[in-house]
C-alpha cells in the first residue's frame, strides 16, 4: 500500500462509530425541480411544482450535501469532492471513487421544511492486492426534517486508491 492509502486507512478506522450532523437548509421546489431536469426525469410530477400532485424527486434528498448555497472553495478538494465527504482521506493525495449507495426511503421530503443529516462512519476495509490495494469505506446517512421525521436512510461506499 502506499503511504496515502495507510494514512486513510488509520484515520477512518479511528472515525468507526463517529456520527456528525449537518444542517442543509430548507427543501425548495426550485432546486428539486432543477434536480429533477438535469437528472433527466421526464414525470410532471417532479417537473411543476405549480401542479396540485407535485413532490420533491426522490433522489434530491440523498444528493443534498451541502445546504441550498453550496460551499465555501476551501471545502472542495482538487477532484471536486467535499474534502470532508469521504472520512479519513482529507489532504491525503489518493483518488476517490462512488462505490455504491443503497438508499431507503421512509417519507416524503415536505416543502419549506428544514433537513439535517447524520452521517455515522461504519467501517473500512482493504481489499486488492499485487500492487492493486484499495480501500472501501462505508458509512451510513440518516437525512431527518430538523429533530423529527426520518425520509431516508442512505447507505454509502466510497473506494480510496
Amino acid at each position: 500500500m502506499h503511504i496515502g492509502l495507510d494514512s486513510a486507512f488509520e484515520r477512518a478506522r479511528r472515525m468507526i462509530g463517529t456520527t456528525t450532523h449537518r444542517r442543509l437548509g430548507a427543501v425548495r421546489a426550485a432546486e428539486s425541480v432543477a434536480f429533477a431536469r438535469a437528472s433527466a426525469e421526464r414525470d410532471p410530477r417532479f417537473l411543476d411544482s405549480g401542479r396540485d400532485d407535485f413532490r420533491v424527486h426522490p433522489m434530491y434528498l440523498p444528493s443534498m450535501l451541502r445546504g441550498p448555497d453550496g460551499a465555501d472553495s476551501d471545502e472542495y478538494r482538487p477532484d471536486g469532492m467535499f474534502v470532508d465527504e469521504v472520512p479519513g482521506t482529507a489532504g491525503l493525495d489518493v483518488r476517490l471513487l462512488a462505490g455504491g449507495q443503497t438508499i431507503e426511503f421512509c417519507s416524503t421530503p415536505p416543502l419549506g421544511e428544514h433537513i439535517e443529516v447524520t452521517r455515522t462512519v461504519c467501517g473500512v476495509d482493504r481489499k486488492g492486492r499485487d500492487g492493486h490495494e484499495f480501500l472501501v469505506i462505508t458509512v451510513s446517512k440518516t437525512y431527518r426534517v430538523m429533530g423529527s421525521l426520518t425520509l431516508a436512510v442512505v447507505t454509502e461506499r466510497f473506494i480510496v486508491r
